[in-house]
């Protein structure tokens, strides 16, 4: 069990995170947030050996009330036992037609932030695939594969949310052509 004090301090960097983070991505309406964190990762231990759904209910809260703030929409990757597949809510799933799969995320296989959010959602869902515009991986949980090409690394003054590893990413359109490329007949 962590301690109010790690909490606290958990809950702070978590918002100085977001707050770093918003600083430098702008994202539209309804896009996507993709986030990944290992709690077990969160308090120094291996991904996957001793995460927490405390842990979680503070990075999540947090998480949560960033995004409805922007309204945009947070998916919540879940870990390698249920093929990464996320969690979101039911409106980010119409909205995107993502195809919803049959699962339900518990501390031991989806992870303990997963279980939380289907705990917090409104109108919780699992869905295979998303491709996000922006990224958060907390303790290495590899969420490349649910962003959209071109990811590009965001460098923030916080690298680390307890003891886990932190990297950020916003994604572009793609860069085509080069310098001699025309894009018009004139």
């Amino acid at each position: 069990m962590a301690s109010r004090d790690l909490l606290e301090q958990l809950k702070l960097q978590t918002e100085q995170l977001l707050k770093e983070f918003f600083a430098k991505v702008c994202m539209p309406q309804e896009s996507i947030l993709v986030v990944g964190c290992s709690t077990s990762e969160v308090l120094g231990q291996h991904i996957g050996q001793g995460g927490t759904i405390q842990v979680a209910q503070v990075i999540l809260s947090s998480l949560l009330t960033s995004v409805q703030e922007r309204n945009i929409f947070l998916a919540i990757q879940c870990c390698e036992h249920l093929n990464r597949a996320l969690v979101v809510e039911k409106n980010c799933q119409m909205r995107y037609n993502l195809e919803q799969v049959s699962a339900y995320p518990i501390a031991t296989a989806g992870g303990s932030m997963a279980a939380c959010a289907m705990q917090l959602y409104k109108q919780p869902v699992l869905v295979e695939s998303i491709q996000a515009q922006a990224g958060i991986d907390i303790g290495q949980t590899l969420i490349g594969m649910h962003l959209q090409k071109v990811a590009v690394p965001i460098r923030l003054e916080i690298t680390k949310i307890g003891q886990a590893q932190l990297t950020c990413a916003y994604t572009r359109p793609k860069l085509i052509g080069g310098p001699r490329a025309v894009y018009s007949p004139q």
